[in-house]
């Protein structure tokens, strides 16, 4: 099955960043918002992405207005019935992707395989809610997506064959690295990242070491491009102590319990650099 229109539900972060990197490949792409400040906020992210791509050289004018001639921005979900795919990308609450899904089943041609780029729910459970489970998968891109070179698929039980192909090839197509994650909590990456995130949250907590020497023996002594408290700065201390409340709720694994400081720093609305505090201070 050859895609040739993508829907992407959502323009925020994630959102933008796959409709970005689709319609970069040359795919038609639909991307909608709940309100037009919302979807023009997050048109206006795509066009300054690119903006500095041409800047970078990484691409040239025209290639950055054929890309935008390929994304259309809406405030309506109908415009998603000729999509070959839909991929959503609303924020990581299940009743309300159980929502979309439902409206994405009724607007959606019966051949479209429908998507979620959640990062730790159940797919299955979204993939309930329609009458097309075979048809459903998980598409899990990493922030920020024009950058980051993986894709992690998540097939549910219901999953077919013919739709993980066809996503597969998508995902290549892409110039990601695609892998396959069986729909479990965490699926692979979160799966090992989050008990590690955990120890260095834990080993700050105890006064074990400062957290500069934790970023750096992490950083230097494993060569990561990072250390884990700068790292849980960046992605949000809110998103990581959700994804890791959520693992453990179908777990019941004591390596995923949140330790106390991080449900306190979020309770502040320490979230990191997107509040201008967390670990470390960045105002």
């Amino acid at each position: 099955m050859a895609f040739k229109k993508i829907g992407v539900v959502g323009c925020g972060l994630m959102g933008r960043g796959i409709a970005e990197v689709s319609a970069k490949t040359g795919y038609d792409v639909v991307v909608s918002e709940i309100n037009r400040e919302l979807l023009d906020k997050g048109m206006a992210a795509i066009n300054q992405s690119l903006a500095k791509a041409v800047e970078k050289g990484k691409m040239t004018e025209a290639d950055r207005d054929k890309t935008l001639s390929k994304i259309k921005g809406t405030v309506d979900m109908q415009e998603f019935k000729d999509c070959d795919l839909v991929v959503e990308a609303a924020i990581e609450n299940l009743g309300l992707k159980k929502k979309i899904f439902i409206d994405l089943d009724r607007i959606c041609a019966p051949g479209a395989i429908l998507s979620t780029n959640t990062s730790c729910l159940s797919v299955m459970d979204v993939a309930a809610v329609t009458k097309r489970p075979d048809k459903v998968l998980g598409c899990h891109f990493f922030n920020p997506v024009p950058v980051m070179k993986l894709l992690e698929l998540v097939k549910t039980i219901t999953t077919s064959q013919e739709t993980l192909d066809a996503a597969l090839e998508w995902g290549k197509s892409l110039g990601k690295t695609v892998i396959v994650a069986p729909d479990r909590p965490g699926f692979i990456v979160n799966r090992a990242f989050m008990p590690y995130m955990v120890e260095a949250f834990e080993m700050y907590e105890s006064g074990v070491a400062s957290r500069e020497d934790i970023d750096t023996g992490v950083q230097l002594g494993l060569n990561h491009p990072m250390g884990p408290l700068t790292l849980a700065d960046m992605v949000g201390l809110d998103t990581l102590l959700f994804v890791i409340d959520a693992i453990y709720a179908e777990t019941k694994n004591p390596k995923f319990v949140a330790p106390v400081l991080l449900r306190k720093m979020v309770t502040a609305g320490h979230l990191g650099r997107k509040t201008g505090k967390g670990f470390y201070d960045y105002k």
